[in-house]
């Protein structure tokens, strides 16, 4: 009686078999909303620039200076368009055309002079003048510059784009001259410097030239000339000033099989009036040079 049973169960359990309970799964994270239900982000204190060494001070920067033990003294200072400021006990100090570390031991001398004894000071910026540089010509982004404390001709490229393919290699720097104090007496009185943009590019120059405030920087338009006939690649080649006709055959990919290097010619404007001359390998290749590779004869 109990095995019929048991087979009983047995038959009904094999019809009716128990469905497993799904695994419940975890619930996704919600959504944190930085200021709604997440704790908004804190701003980072704002630190104080500290102007480069090189830095020179100019008409219209603001110096903070703080002379120890005496607060009456310390301050905010502008520096007027002669370079000067009004400081007390020693009336008008210079200050435009120095560094903010040769000011301050100009200005820490003079309170040594009969005013204080053993005067402790402290000076920095505390406001620049809006200065800025503009950049012309072959860059990608030409226009005015903004700059506060220390940019270098290469920062200026950089941030004008870079140079485009067409540049040429003469890039000028108009400064305006500065008397002692760092004023501009006549706006038109400049001084041009020039540098290789090629040595440039290779990191040989740039670095250590310091812009100021209203340099103006020209890239120039390169120079061209057209190598034609028996070369691998025909077209219009940057002009570089020493170039050879063999360094100009060499841009334009060499010559064909059936070119020569013999009897290369050139149109060039001689005196004005347009001119067919004969060039060696060795001869210079000069701006707007038409270059005619020819065939050989046999």
């Amino acid at each position: 009686m109990i095995s019929v049973i048991a087979l009983i169960v047995a038959a009904t359990l094999s019809q009716n078999p128990r469905t497993p309970t799904p695994t419940p799964r975890p619930s996704p994270p919600p959504i944190l909303v930085p200021g709604v239900n997440a704790p908004a982000p804190t701003k980072p204190p704002e630190q104080t620039r500290e102007p480069p060494v090189t830095y020179v001070i100019g008409p219209q920067d603001q110096l903070k200076i703080i002379v120890f033990d005496e607060e009456a003294m310390s301050g905010t200072y502008a520096v007027d368009a002669d370079g000067s400021i009004t400081f007390p006990l020693i009336n008008r100090i210079v200050a435009g055309g120095l560094t903010v570390s040769q000011f301050q031991d100009r200005l820490r001398a003079k309170l040594a002079d009969g005013y204080l004894n053993r005067p402790q000071v402290s000076v920095s910026i505390q406001q620049y003048k809006s200065q800025k540089v503009s950049v012309f010509g072959e860059v990608r982004t030409p226009g005015p510059i903004t700059m506060s404390g220390q940019l270098t001709l290469v920062d200026a490229l950089a941030l004008a784009g870079s140079t485009l393919p067409s540049a040429g290699n003469d890039v000028t720097v108009s400064r305006q001259k500065r008397n002692a104090a760092g004023a501009v007496p006549n706006a038109n009185d400049v001084d041009i410097i020039h540098v290789n943009l090629k040595d440039v590019l290779l990191g040989r120059a740039g670095r250590d030239l310091i812009l100021q405030d209203n340099d103006l920087i020209v890239v120039p338009k390169a120079q061209m000339f057209t190598v034609n006939g028996e070369v691998r690649t025909t077209g219009v080649i940057i002009w570089e000033e020493g170039m050879t006709a063999e360094e100009a055959i060499a841009r334009a990919g060499g010559v064909t099989d059936r070119g020569t290097t013999r009897g290369i010619t050139a149109k060039r404007l001689v005196g004005g009036k347009p001119r067919e001359v004969k060039l060696k390998l060795e001869d210079k290749v000069m701006p707007d040079d038409i270059i005619t590779v020819h065939r050989k004869l046999f």
